[in-house]
């Protein structure tokens, strides 16, 4: 069975590094260090929220099958994901596209692919940086990464301090693996081939759930590296965690075929096995799809 770590990627790395920097950026006066999306009081009534992601390594598989546009896409929908689940509206984006050498066609599919999903979400794409740097990226390989601000009213933020024990999750399908996991899902191919549209299918945008929503939500969780329960730890206060049912939806075929050489627990900590935005509420609606509750 193939691994993450063993792949190259280490999740246990990642949260230590998130801990190690905590003191020094709460120093600074930050909120929501460790959220998906820091906040910046702007005035009395106001906050900026903000987050920056890459792409990651879904580019090596994306870009010789045609579908560089799409990582764009995904990068625009991850960072404004991000900043929605603090209730905030997205404003702007700005992007960073890195290789050993500059292919003006690439880094044109990567930044109108971000633009789609922009003009969608209202968010203007207001600039970037191009780097070009042979000494730090393998030739024929790129970066790409983006930061998104948003800002919402302080009566209005969504922090995940009122969850508590009987709360319901809410689960919203996600398109397939969208940007996260795919070291191990390179892996994965080396051994058999994918060609199913839910493998290289963009991040989806989640405006209107989480506006939908906004009143009722508790918290939200984006389900990216780490899964449904390390993302969802994330935002939950202490004391409390997520009990997933994880027999309440039907995983996309592409999970299903990572399962064949992944195991279990490693798809459930990795990859957001189909369901790629969480709402914790009170109660839920009819025709909400409940995965789990709060304990």
């Amino acid at each position: 069975m193939s691994g993450y770590e063993a792949a190259g990627v280490s999740l246990e790395t990642a949260s230590a590094v998130v801990e190690r920097l905590r003191a020094a950026v709460e120093s600074t006066g930050a909120r929501g260090f460790g959220g998906f999306a820091g906040l910046f009081p702007l005035d009395g009534r106001r906050l900026l929220a903000a987050s920056t992601d890459s792409i990651g390594t879904k580019p090596i598989v994306a870009r010789p099958r045609g579908r560089l546009r799409d990582c764009g896409s995904d990068m625009a929908a991850h960072c404004i994901n991000d900043v929605l689940t603090t209730g905030a509206d997205p404003l702007f984006l700005l992007d960073y596209v890195a290789a050993a050498r500059i292919d003006l066609e690439q880094v044109a599919e990567l930044v109108e692919g971000a633009a789609e999903v922009c003009r969608v979400a209202g968010c203007a794409l207001v600039g970037g940086e191009t780097a070009e740097m042979p000494d730090v990226y393998r030739e024929g390989e790129l970066d790409f990464a983006a930061t998104c601000v948003g800002i919402v009213a302080a009566a209005d933020v969504i922090d995940g301090s009122t969850v508590t024990a009987g709360d319901a999750v809410i689960g919203f399908a996600s398109a397939g693996v969208h940007a996260n996991g795919f070291t191990l899902v390179r892996e994965v191919l080396a051994k058999e081939d994918y060609e199913g549209p839910d493998l290289l299918a963009p991040t989806r945008l989640y405006l209107a759930e989480a506006r939908a929503l906004r009143g009722r939500a508790r918290v939200f969780a984006h389900i990216t590296g780490g899964g449904i329960l390390g993302n969802l730890s994330r935002v939950l206060p202490e004391g409390r965690r997520a009990e997933i049912d994880w027999t309440a939806w039907e995983r996309p075929p592409v999970f299903k075929w990572l399962a064949r050489h992944v195991a279990e627990g490693e798809l459930r900590r990795v990859f957001n096995l189909g369901i790629g935005w969480c709402a914790v509420v009170a109660e839920p609606e009819p025709g909400e799809r409940v995965i789990g509750h709060i304990v």
